[in-house]
């Protein structure tokens, strides 16, 4: 597809203008976070899900008890984007999403959302000493997109810690293997902002998370979604009504932008070679935006999960640590360090005492980095 020239002018300006409104990623995360508001209903005093999450801040985490639970439901979305800084699009592959609940108190204390990994990872690639074989590293790994405390649970208990300690609980893996009919053997994930914030929620979490290196991270932000029903419209009028990429296709947003951004590139080259100069230098600009993040492994508690992740065996032998990734044993640990913490709020005059949640008034008032 070729585009006339004034027509590839237009669609080139519209994506310039967008990304020219973010010099960082917490801008992007705060744009979109405004978006995605949009889209969640104003509930009535005492009826709102923000009633179903923990409020007892006076509790000592040695009086708790946990649960977690499958929640495939729209509910899920919604509650997690109250909470969540910023909730990545869908992706292809395995899904898994979970509530983790107090269950003195029957309210929920964190989400998480597993899927498949991503295609490719340096960190992941060093550590296997190569790429994997993906059909066999994918049928064992599992990545945390959202590992999202309720706030300010995260902050007075040190939440972050305990969620991302679940997910690599064989309370998780055994969900996981009985969903999937395999036996997972490797979790990974990222840190959410990188470069941005020095530090992660992710680190201290030995033996159940393990810093393996920083991502090569330098991608295109995808569109938001008024802009990206916009051109997605835009561009399959110019097509004779036909969209770019075919309907059953996995990934379609993402497919859908890179295919525009090549069509504009394509016809402002025939058209006008100092627009296409322009374009380009500022896609490679907002490329930019996006920062190298910190990425972390675990094993479940295996001694051989590389052999196994790069087809060596298949049968995984228990390491001497197996049993402290049971989710009785992974509580145990997160209390040590939640007492402590929690004390010290206490002591300190700090312990916040407020649901944090997202909403249109408190847009401004919660930092998108916390």
């Amino acid at each position: 597809m070729i585009l006339n020239k004034q027509d590839s002018v237009y669609a080139a300006t519209k994506l310039i203008k967008y990304f020219e409104n973010f010099g960082r990623i917490d801008d992007y995360f705060r744009a979109r976070k405004i978006e995605r508001l949009k889209n969640i209903p104003v509930s009535l005093p005492g009826m709102g899900l923000e009633d179903d999450m923990f409020q007892s801040f006076d509790m000592h985490p040695e009086d708790m008890t946990f649960q977690v639970v499958q929640m495939q439901t729209k509910t899920f979305d919604t509650m997690l984007e109250m909470v969540a800084s910023f909730s990545p699009d869908t992706a292809p592959g395995k899904e898994m999403k979970l509530i983790v609940k107090e269950t003195n108190t029957n309210t929920v204390v964190g989400f998480i959302k597993l899927g498949s990994p991503l295609i490719n990872s340096k960190p992941r690639n060093d550590y296997l000493g190569g790429v994997p074989d993906l059909p066999i590293f994918n049928k064992r790994a599992i990545m945390g997109f959202n590992i999202v405390p309720v706030q300010p649970f995260g902050y007075n208990y040190l939440g972050g810690k305990l969620m991302a300690a679940i997910c690599n609980s064989h309370a998780v893996r055994r969900m996981l293997n009985e969903k999937y009919n395999t036996e997972f053997c490797l979790f990974e994930t990222t840190s959410l902002y990188g470069s941005v914030k020095g530090a992660s929620m992710y680190d201290g979490m030995r033996p159940y998370l393990r810093y393996k290196g920083d991502t090569q991270s330098k991608f295109l932000l995808t569109l938001g979604e008024e802009i990206y029903f916009e051109m997605r419209d835009w561009f399959t009028e110019k097509n004779d009504g036909e969209e770019l990429i075919h309907k059953g296709a996995s990934s379609r947003k993402l497919k859908l932008q890179t295919k525009w951004i090549g069509v504009i590139k394509s016809s402002l080259k025939e058209h006008d070679t100092k627009a296409y100069e322009l374009f380009t230098a500022a896609m490679e600009k907002a490329s930019g935006v996006t920062t190298n993040k910190r990425f972390y492994m675990g094993e479940f508690g295996f001694s051989n999960a590389k052999d196994v992740l790069l087809g060596k065996t298949e049968s995984l032998t228990k390491a001497e640590n197996y049993d402290r990734f049971e989710l009785e044993s992974v509580v145990g640990w997160w209390k040590k360090l939640a007492t402590k913490r929690y004390n010290k709020m206490i002591t300190e005059g700090r312990l916040r005492r407020k649901l944090e949640v997202w909403s249109k008034d408190s847009i401004d008032q919660i930092d998108i980095i916390r």
